[in-house]
Order: structure tokens, then sequence, then C-alpha cells
């Protein structure tokens, strides 16, 4: 098998998945903190991270300055983000949220401009504009039904800074410093960082460790830490290093129309005119920049 058919699997298995886990997160947050949510994933994460790094015979230690490259990418991936999307989906359903995060690729292209001097296309510049208008047009029908209140203005500056965080943490896995560092180690270390800052957290902002009774809630930590996290981040890891950050983060444009139609079974989305055209309207977009050759990388 060719790596570039090595890589188009792996850009399929990641977005299907994390098209998925939107859902999976909902719930979640319905009994459970957030914050404490977020830290049983990442512990279960570090563990099954671990355990691959030997299984593919990587050595654990990182060597001078990679413990500390590790808790930047943590801090960013596995902490800010990651609580920021769970905060989010208070008051935004999950599809919406992932179709916010579509946009992913365009801070990637952006920071990926500023700091690797990767170029940018015009078709990228152009597709992103007409993605961000079809956002607008979905939050404005959110806006629109939702009870009187910032509530979607709130969830939309909460994705907002899990994006930011997202995008700046996909841009240190692209750096020659990361490449230097053996992958999978590096993400065991990452989440483990990440897992620590989140109990610290979660510690500070809403007491003691909670837990869940339902045997639903478990499941749903094992499939967000070991298929959601585990399974896709080193595949993903892999896109960045080989396609460069913004290009990686196309997996966007496919992942909201998982979770739009999951969210719409499980949630039971609405849809009106208005929101359909602002999906499309972005999804639109976000093609047009995918077929700028140089969209970020």
């Amino acid at each position: 098998m060719s790596a570039r058919t090595r890589s188009i699997l792996a850009f399929i298995l990641v977005t299907m998945i994390w098209g998925s886990t939107w859902s999976v997160i909902k719930d979640q947050i319905s009994v459970v903190p957030a914050q404490w949510s977020v830290t049983w994933r990442f512990a279960l994460a570090t563990v099954g991270m671990a355990l691959l790094a030997k299984w593919r015979g990587e050595d654990l230690r990182l060597g001078p300055g990679g413990y500390r490259f590790a808790a930047m990418l943590g801090l960013l991936q596995f902490c800010l983000n990651f609580q920021f999307v769970y905060q989010a989906q208070h008051h935004l359903t999950s599809g919406v949220v992932a179709v916010l995060f579509a946009l992913l690729m365009v801070p990637n292209a952006v920071l990926a401009r500023l700091f690797l001097n990767t170029p940018v296309s015009g078709r990228f510049i152009e597709g992103g504009a007409v993605a961000i208008a079809g956002i607008g047009l979905l939050l404005t029908h959110e806006y629109a039904v939702a009870p009187v209140g910032g509530s979607v203005l709130l969830g939309l500056v909460l994705a907002s800074l899990a994006i930011m965080c997202a995008s700046g943490a996909n841009v240190l896995l692209a750096t020659d410093t990361a490449r230097k560092l053996p992958a999978v180690s590096l993400l065991a270390w990452a989440m483990l960082f990440g897992t620590l800052f989140d109990a610290a957290l979660a510690l500070a902002m809403t007491g003691p460790p909670a837990f869940d009774s339902r045997p639903e809630y478990w499941w749903g930590i094992a499939y967000l830490g070991i298929l959601g996290s585990v399974v896709t981040f080193p595949l993903y890891f892999a896109l960045i290093r080989n396609w460069g950050p913004g290009p990686a983060a196309y997996n966007g444009v496919a992942v909201p129309v998982v979770a739009m139609a999951l969210s719409t079974l499980l949630e039971g989305y609405h849809w009106t005119a208005l929101a359909a055209g602002g999906a499309a309207l972005a999804m639109v977009g976000l093609l047009i920049a995918l077929s700028g050759r140089k969209a970020g990388g």
C-alpha cells in the first residue's frame, strides 16, 4: 500500500470517528461537570497512548526540552481545547459546534503562514470567506430559535476559543521540534500533562472528582478515550506531518456532515431554510478552499 493511500485511509477513518464523537460528548456533560468528563477521557487515553507507544517500540523518554514541548501541547490540545468544546456544547447542539470546527483549517493556514512560512492560496482565502458567511447564517438561525439570553453568543465564543487552541496545537505538531520527537510518545506525554491540567482545573472550578454511575457514561468515556483519542490522534498527527496543518484540517469538511446527521437523529435538531442554507454555504466554502492546492501546506 502506498504512502498516499495510507494517508487517505487515515483521513477517512479520522473523519468518521470524529464525526461521531460530537454526539457522545453531548451525553458526557449531562450529569458530570464537563471539567471532570474531560479529565476521565484523557486519563484513559494517556494509558492507551503509552501502551501504544510501547507496542510500537518507541522510547517514552523525550529528552531535553521534549517534556516542556509536550506540556505546551497538552495545555493547548488536551486541556483548553476540549474544556472549551465541552462547555460550548452546553449552549449549542453538537452538530453546530462541529460545523464551527470545520473552520479550523482557516486559523491553521494563517498560523502556519505566520510561524512556518507556509504559503496560502487565493482560492483558500475565497473559500474561507464563503464558509464564514455560511457559519454566520447558521448562527443567525441558532440565535433566532434560542431562549432569551446570550446562550448562543456564549457558545460561539467558547467554540471560537477552542478552535484557536486546537489550531495552535496543530501548528506546534508541524514544527521541526515535533518532527524530531517520537510521535506516539509525544502524544502520550502531552495527554498526561493535559490530564493533570484538566484535573487541576476541575478541582478549582467544581470541587472533588465527580462520576456518573450509568454504564452509558463509561462506555462514552471508553469510546472517546480509545477510539476518539488513541486511535485518531496519531493518525491526525501523521497527516499534519505529511500534508501540513491546513490540508490536514480538511477533514472538517466531512466531519460536520456526520455530526449534523447524528444531531438531527439524537438531539432533535430542527432544520430550517436558513440553517440548511448556512450549512450548505459553509460546506461549499470549505470545498472551494480545499481546491486551493497550497492552502496552508
